[in-house]
Order: C-alpha cells, then sequence, then structure tokens
C-alpha cells in the first residue's frame, strides 16, 4: 500500500477511471480483433501491439503525472510544427480508408490531428491566463487565427475532428468568459456555415460529386445513410434487411440487440466478425453485446465522473493555466468518448471517431494517455489532491521544528529547586 501511495499521486478517482478503461480496452480490442487475427499467422499479434500502446502511455502517465503543471505551455510548441505536418500530410501522407490522416517518419506511422489537438488546448489555456497581458480581443483573435488555421487543414481530410476540436476549443473561450457578443457572433457564422455545408451535401447531385475530392463523396454518402437509412431498413413485409448502404449501423444496431442487460460475455460476441471498424469506431456496440447495457452504462459513466471530477479539480486550482488546462484536455476526452457512443447507437451520423483509451490505435492512445497524465499532474501540483503522504506526520513535525512535549507524569514529578543560593551562585550572577 506504501509503494502504491508513492507511485500512484494525484487525484485517486483520476486512476481508478484510467485503470478501469485500460482493463476495458484490453479485454474488448482482444475480442473485437478477431478478424485480424484470423488474418496474421501470430494470433496474439493484434492485442500484444495493442498492449504495448498501452504500456507505453502508462509509463508516459507515470512521467507526467511527476512533472508540475507549470512546465506544460512548452506543448505550445507542437502547434507550430503539427501545422507544418498537416499541411504535408495531403501529399506525402498514408492513404488509408480513403483519407490522407498518416504520416511515416522512420517507419513510425501517427496521426499529425492528434498532436495538433493537443498542442490547441495547451495555446488556448495558455492564452486564458495571461489576462493580465493580453486584451479579451486580442486574446480572442489569436485563438481564431491558431485554432482556426488548425482547423481549416484538419477538414479537408476528418471533418469530424475539426469540429469537434473547435467546439472544445469554443466551450474553453466560453467558461474562460471571453466576451459573450464575439462568442455569439463566432456561433452563428458557424452554425449558419454548418447548415450551408448540409444543404450543399444533401442537394449537388451525383455529376458534380465526381468531379469533387473523394471525401466530399464520403461525407455526403455518410449523411444520405444516416436520414434516408431508416426508411430502407426494412422490406415491402416490414422484415429487417441488411444493404451495402447501411452495413456498419445495422450491425452495430444488431449487436446493441443481442446484449440484453448483462451481455453475452467478453469473446463471445457475433457482430466483431462483421463489424469493419468493430475495435475502434464500432467498439462501444461490441461492448454492449458482450457486456450488457449494465456495461455500457458503465462505460458511460466513467467519462461523466471523469468530467465531473475534472471540474472539482478545476475548482480547486488557484492559478488559471491549470484550471483551464485540465478543463480542456477533460472535455475533449469526453466529448470524443460521446461521439463515439453516439454513432455506436445511431445518434449522429458515422465520424470515425475512436473511443479514448477504449479503442484500437496508436496515435490517439498514446495521446489520450498523455491527457491523463496532464489531468493528473494538475490535479497535484495545482489543485494539491492526493499529497498527504508527502506531509510529515504530526509527531515527525512535532520532533523537526519544536522542542519535545513534556508529559505530565514528568511535571507531577517535577519538584523545584527551594534551596537559597549560596554566596558563590550570588557573585556569579552578578
Amino acid at each position: 500500500m506504501d509503494l502504491a501511495s508513492k507511485l500512484f499521486k494525484g487525484d485517486r478517482v483520476i486512476w481508478i477511471i484510467f485503470m478501469f478503461l485500460c482493463l476495458i480496452s484490453v479485454i474488448e480490442v482482444f475480442s473485437a480483433t478477431s478478424t485480424i487475427a484470423y488474418k496474421n499467422a501470430n494470433h496474439w499479434a493484434p492485442i500484444v501491439r495493442h498492449a504495448t500502446f498501452l504500456l507505453g502511455g502508462f509509463v508516459l502517465v507515470l512521467l507526467l503525472h511527476n512533472v508540475p503543471c507549470r512546465f506544460f505551455p512548452a506543448f505550445i510548441l507542437l502547434l507550430p510544427v503539427s501545422v507544418l505536418m498537416l499541411i504535408v500530410t495531403p501529399f506525402v501522407g498514408i492513404n488509408a480508408n480513403d483519407a490522407h490522416r498518416w504520416l511515416e517518419i522512420f517507419g513510425i506511422q501517427f496521426q499529425p490531428s492528434e498532436f495538433a489537438k493537443l498542442a490547441s488546448i495547451v495555446f488556448i489555456a495558455f492564452l486564458l491566463s495571461k489576462r493580465s497581458r493580453f486584451t479579451d480581443d486580442q486574446i480572442f483573435k489569436y485563438i481564431l487565427i491558431g485554432v482556426g488555421t488548425t482547423c481549416v487543414l484538419i477538414l479537408p481530410e476528418n471533418f469530424s475532428t475539426a469540429f469537434m476540436l473547435f467546439g472544445v476549443c469554443f466551450l474553453m473561450m466560453f467558461i474562460g468568459q471571453l466576451p459573450l457578443l464575439k462568442l455569439g457572433k463566432l456561433a452563428g457564422v458557424l452554425i449558419l456555415a454548418l447548415i450551408l455545408f448540409i444543404m450543399l451535401l444533401r442537394f449537388t447531385p451525383a455529376g458534380v460529386t465526381q468531379y469533387l475530392p473523394d471525401r466530399f463523396a464520403t461525407w455526403q454518402g455518410r449523411l444520405e445513410r444516416f436520414f434516408d437509412g431508416h426508411e430502407s431498413d426494412t422490406d415491402e413485409n416490414g422484415v429487417y434487411k441488411i444493404t451495402d448502404d447501411n452495413y456498419q449501423v445495422s450491425h452495430a444496431k444488431i449487436a446493441i440487440a443481442h446484449g440484453g442487460l448483462f451481455g453475452q460475455l467478453p469473446g463471445h460476441g457475433q457482430q466483431r466478425d462483421f463489424l469493419p471498424q468493430a475495435y475502434s469506431d464500432f467498439i462501444y456496440a461490441i461492448i454492449i453485446e458482450e457486456l450488457g447495457v449494465v456495461g455500457g452504462v458503465f462505460v458511460l459513466m466513467l467519462y461523466i465522473m471523469l468530467l465531473v471530477r475534472v471540474g472539482m479539480i478545476a475548482r480547486k486550482c488557484d492559478k488559471a493555466f491549470p484550471k483551464y488546462l485540465v478543463l480542456g484536455c477533460g472535455l475533449l476526452v469526453v466529448v470524443q468518448a460521446l461521439a463515439n457512443m453516439a454513432v455506436a447507437v445511431n445518434l449522429i451520423p458515422v465520424t470515425g471517431q475512436p473511443m479514448p483509451l477504449v479503442s484500437r490505435g496508436g496515435t490517439s492512445t498514446v495521446i489520450s494517455c498523455i491527457y491523463f497524465g496532464i489531468i493528473l499532474s494538475v490535479s497535484r501540483f495545482g489543485a494539491n489532491m492526493g499529497n498527504e503522504e508527502d506531509e510529515l506526520p504530526e509527531e515527525e513535525t512535532e520532533g523537526a521544528g519544536a522542542p519535545p512535549a513534556i508529559t505530565e507524569e514528568e511535571i507531577s514529578n517535577w519538584v523545584p529547586d527551594t534551596q537559597p543560593a549560596t554566596e558563590e551562585e550570588v557573585t556569579e550572577t552578578k
């Protein structure tokens, strides 16, 4: 117990949430990657890869939660680096799932957008904490330039990530109490642009779409399947059918329906063999199928508890930077998780967002662990939570700085010296 208290410092609740998410991730990814395991000579290769990233992320959490949060503004340096990588990714990036989102450097593949999200959160938290140096108008302008440029570069290849990132940044600006008039105008412009974009996707004819970028056709297909898919899920006799257009969503619905209250237990799910992204985009459907509604609600509550706990940490922070930083990291993790869950239950169109720390992935898993490391560091150094073992016990404090206390027995046995002083002692005293 002493070793655990010395090793895992910071907010204990955040540590518990982190451990539960890692445990669920290992179990469900191991089950959901069956289709990949069948294609490999080594059936253990997919889960070993994922466990390696989780282990590396765990080491990062241990390191980061020992770093004082005053050093985290250094992550802002990632912003210009990630912008540069986002510029070159469409030209030299790796094409996967009809999108250029990955770069490969020295044999290592990663998504620059994940680093851009982390840098944007730190950038906004840093600016909001410098109210004494910059005016609100300057802060608003700098945020629009920095984060707006990043989101515009992410948008062509990953619309959902750009939309989610800017939404979280907008929430941070609202929490940071930037002028409501400016935020209202920005929100109005963005809502109008989103409506026009949806209308463009809905009413652009196929003859024109073929001359546009491939991602436009992908977005158009996802939107059409979401709005029109409910009408084509059944045939003339009312029998449910699966077509190529609603393949993913249909199998996700089947997985949720088969889950019941307590699920079919890990490893016994069937839809993992049919869902193309069962271990990533639709892992929440597999969780419900194998752990039931109870398991699905438990995972949802883990993220809700994370958001509540982050709010409690922010309230205890005395300085502005750690307060906004922990709120940004918590909001980004929870909003992305809720987006993944909403796709699995067909509340929103397919977005391609993984569930943080649960879905199989490389860059997303490591960056999610960095978010948890930052949150734990802020809880420890910014909010002074979970540092009780660093303080000396009361007995040690008394022995270190004050003279030892006199017991009642010593007082009762003490007899004053009533003998008169000698002439020599009086002379020495004078």
